[in-house]
């Protein structure tokens, strides 16, 4: 079992309004480093809430109101999320952790370059690095997620949904973090550009090690795609284990509702079940 790279322990997450709602409820689970863990549920029930909370990036009325997030660095030096201030907590965001946010192939600034959207992450985190540096490293990460160097000088609505959504995954890349959590990277795609989307992560995540939150409400995506999966209703976790275990033998109800729920191509018709 590989050593983990990120520990939560009974996170909650308030949204304080009249009455306040609890969008996250206790939450405890720990990602192995170069592991890829899928969170599946229902829409609302708190996934990308929890994705949020664990990178600080909620928003009021969102509040953390209880647990901890501890991210184990490769330096072996163990950082309290909570505890960060605002320029250690930027400095630690996109250079340890990233994130391929929830529509982000439309969230790319429409009058400026693919290349020059690139380089602001360098310039930003990596101020020493020359103008020639920045340039050549966008143009490298272009062609790792096989979008192409030559279109550095493209806009994005010249690229193809599958193309932006290939920027973002690169841009997330950028600083070569440790854990990229991805919030339905692929939604909004053709089946055909979502399978290459699908097969180019895993191939980066073997390539350069890090280790992926995979947010989806698709569970058969994540079967194929997890090292293990965890199943979230309004705000808990209610069952963690192996991708195979959870296709063969779901312990919680709710799994077995949400497994139900995708129509197989062979066999009897059967009836959906809440």
């Amino acid at each position: 079992m590989s050593e983990p790279l990120l520990s939560v322990r009974g996170l909650s997450v308030v949204y304080d309004v009249d009455p306040p709602v609890e969008a996250v409820k206790n939450v405890t689970l720990e990602l192995r480093r170069g592991e890829i863990l899928g969170l599946a549920g229902e829409s609302g029930c708190g996934k990308t809430t929890l994705a949020y909370g664990v990178q600080r990036l909620l928003r009021a009325p969102a509040v953390i109101s209880g647990g901890s997030v501890t991210f184990h660095d490769a330096s072996g030096v163990d950082v309290d999320i909570n505890a960060l201030d605002v320029d250690a907590m930027q400095r630690f965001r996109w250079d340890k952790v990233s994130m391929v946010f929830q529509g982000a192939m439309n969230a790319l600034n429409p009058v400026a370059t693919i290349g020059s959207q690139l380089e602001d992450v360098f310039e930003i985190h990596r101020p020493d690095m020359t103008r020639r540096q920045r340039r050549a490293e966008a143009e490298e990460l272009l062609e790792i997620v096989k979008v192409g160097r030559q279109r550095i000088r493209s806009f994005p609505h010249e690229l193809s949904g599958g193309m932006r959504q290939r920027v973002m995954i690169a841009m997330a890349l950028a600083l070569r973090p440790q854990l990229m959590v991805m919030d339905e990277p692929t939604t909004a795609l053709d089946v055909l550009v979502q399978r290459e989307i699908l097969t180019q992560i895993s191939q980066l995540r073997h390539e350069f090690g890090f280790s992926v939150i995979f947010i989806t409400h698709d569970l058969p995506l994540l079967l194929e795609i997890s090292d293990r999966i965890a199943i979230m209703r309004e705000g808990e976790i209610v069952e963690l284990a192996s991708a195979e275990k959870i296709w063969t033998d779901p312990q919680n109800d709710y799994t077995k509702t949400l497994l139900s729920s995708f129509p197989r191509l062979t066999g009897a018709r059967g009836v959906l079940t809440r």
